[in-house]
């Protein structure tokens, strides 16, 4: 008997790994496939509410995901690119987005689980990325019904046992019990959806009688609103946790009142669909639909709430705290560029202490300076997307034509700031990363020659600062003729590498690629310096040709 009973749990446990494995599979495959689109289109989307309210509905339908859904609108949020109420919309879309695939699965489709999952291999196994993808997704579908197939017929035998019956009958009992332990299991399953399609096998074998069923469905919502909280990443700043903090209170308030209509609602219920199944999912649906539709014209009022419970953390210390943008300062926009301008200078700070420490990391091999010269790529973003969207706001009309000059101008040269801070990050510290990794070691020579380029670029980030400022054309010119000047070091470092390979230095080879490589990052990230300092100067000045190429030549006959 008990090996009898060990062997069944194992098939439940297996069951249910099968089902979370086949959601996962699901929202990768999305993730993959869509996963930058469905983000542009999201951001496209947050408008106003009702757009935003259906974009989330959309989103998590395919994605199979609230919390993926809320974690890319957080970070909106905490960006400071959209506002709160079209976010919290956002949020309510996705709560219901959820039940539409559980509506879809409430029928009995488990017949063509074998056919998607034949479908999703076959992409797999011979198609290109997108479809490979897809492929998965498929996959992942066929799993979840095989999943919820073997769920009930594992259970079917056990639905008459007096112990089974009494323990589930004690724990139906207690509605609050229901709804603390579907909450856990969800926000450890991180999926509603999973857990809803379990609910229903149990409900469908009559396991658990309706109202209990309906409360565990309430704990699934309420568990899957803690995910995005937890998972946001904001850290200490209370203003960028107002999102999913929001949607989790709204989640235990329409929670709360519907567990004390839970006996009226169940009747209701039963009456309308007798199927146990299709009554969980249709609950589900109707329990998000109703809290959305009673939430969206309450959504003004809850983010002022919001904002007052939750104010922004202001760290002095923080050195992506806007320090120059002042908001009054729009209605003069000269007053507003001269802001814009200084905190536009704050980039070329953070792009030389980012210099500094790559220096540092080939220099010494730090790992430790190396992840905190990664952190400083997440500075330069911010201080970018506050300086753009500052600029964005103010009047055109109000604004004169040198005035929209000096708006490319600082947009210009806060963009290209942002890009070589991109190649630091994503390119040299990666470089950086593999040498210490390997162990390589650069000739002395090499090295002395590595930091001494890396001096060079500092000394023109301070350059380009200054060019920023003062717009002169000595100085622009100066910098313009870097790229040659890094032009020829590039050359020189190839002509020595092929040498090296020629002799048969098997041994410098790998050491040799990665000094070469890192060189022409250190190029690129010169090329933004003068393209975000010199070349607006000397544009200006009528001293910038349209084009490099030779514009006398001639085709011979």
């Amino acid at each position: 008997m008990r090996v009898t009973v060990t062997l069944t749990f194992l098939d439940l446990a297996g069951a249910v790994a099968l089902l979370l494995w086949g959601v996962r599979m699901v929202q990768t495959g999305v993730q993959r496939a869509f996963g930058a689109r469905l983000r542009g289109f999201l951001g496209g989307a947050l408008r106003n509410r009702l757009t935003a309210f259906l974009a989330g509905m959309g989103i998590t339908a395919i994605m199979q995901s609230s919390t993926a859904t809320g974690l890319m609108v957080t970070g909106f949020v905490a960006e400071g690119l959209v506002d709160l109420v079209p976010a919290l919309a956002v949020m309510l879309g996705a709560n219901v987005g959820t039940t539409l695939i559980v509506q879809v699965l409430s029928f009995d489709v488990a017949a063509i689980a074998p056919a998607l999952i034949l479908a999703g291999v076959l992409l797999f196994r011979r198609a290109t990325a997108g479809p490979r993808d897809f492929g998965r997704v498929l996959i992942g579908l066929g799993l979840v019904l095989m999943a919820l197939h073997q769920f009930v017929g594992v259970l079917a035998p056990y639905e008459n046992v007096p112990f089974l019956r009494l323990l589930l009958g004690a724990v139906a009992a207690q509605p609050v019990l229901d709804v603390v332990l579907a909450a856990i299991f969800t926000w450890a399953a991180h999926s509603s959806v999973a857990v809803v399609l379990l609910i229903m096998s149990f409900a469908a074998n009559g396991t658990v009688p309706p109202d209990a069923a309906f409360a565990l469905v309430l704990g699934a919502n309420l568990g899957t609103a803690f995910n995005p909280v937890l998972e946001s990443g904001a850290g200490d700043d209370r203003a960028a946790r107002r999102l999913p903090i929001g949607n989790l209170l709204n989640r235990v308030i329409g929670v709360a009142v519907a567990l004390a209509l839970l006996p009226y609602i169940g009747r209701l219920m039963a009456a309308i669909e007798p199927n146990g199944a299709r009554a969980v999912a249709d609950f589900h649906t109707l329990f998000n639909l109703v809290l959305a539709a009673v939430s969206f014209p309450l959504l003004t009022p809850y983010a002022v709430l919001l904002r007052r419970l939750l104010p922004a953390r202001v760290d002095p210390a923080d050195p992506s705290r806007v320090m120059y943008l002042d908001p009054l300062a729009r209605e003069t926009p000269v007053v507003a560029l001269g802001g814009a301008a200084r905190e536009a200078l704050r980039l070329a700070d953070v792009l030389e202490s980012m210099l500094v420490g790559l220096r540092d990391v080939f220099e010494r091999g730090d790992r430790r300076q190396l992840a905190e010269t990664r952190h400083l790529d997440n500075v330069l973003d911010t201080l970018n997307t506050a300086i753009k969207t500052y600029l964005t706001g103010l009047d055109p009309e109000a604004m004169a034509e040198a005035d929209h000059r000096r708006v490319a101008e600082i947009l210009t040269f806060a963009l290209n700031m942002e890009h070589a801070g991109d190649v630091v990050d994503r390119n040299l510290l990666g470089l950086a990363a593999k040498k210490i990794k390997r162990g390589l070691v650069l000739p002395r020579e090499g090295q002395a020659e590595l930091l001494g380029v890396i001096d060079r670029l500092i000394a023109n980030v301070r350059t380009a600062a200054a060019l920023f400022v003062t717009e002169d054309a000595r100085a622009a010119r100066l910098l313009a003729a870097e790229k040659e000047a890094f032009r020829d070091i590039e050359a020189h470092a190839t002509s020595v590498h092929f040498e090296w390979l020629r002799a048969g230095r098997v041994d410098m080879a790998e050491t040799s690629s990665l000094y070469l490589d890192t060189l022409r990052d250190l190029k690129r990230v010169n090329a933004h310096l003068v393209a975000a300092a010199a070349y607006p100067v000397l544009e200006g000045k009528g001293e910038l040709l349209p084009s490099r190429l030779r514009q006398d030549g001639m085709e011979e006959d």
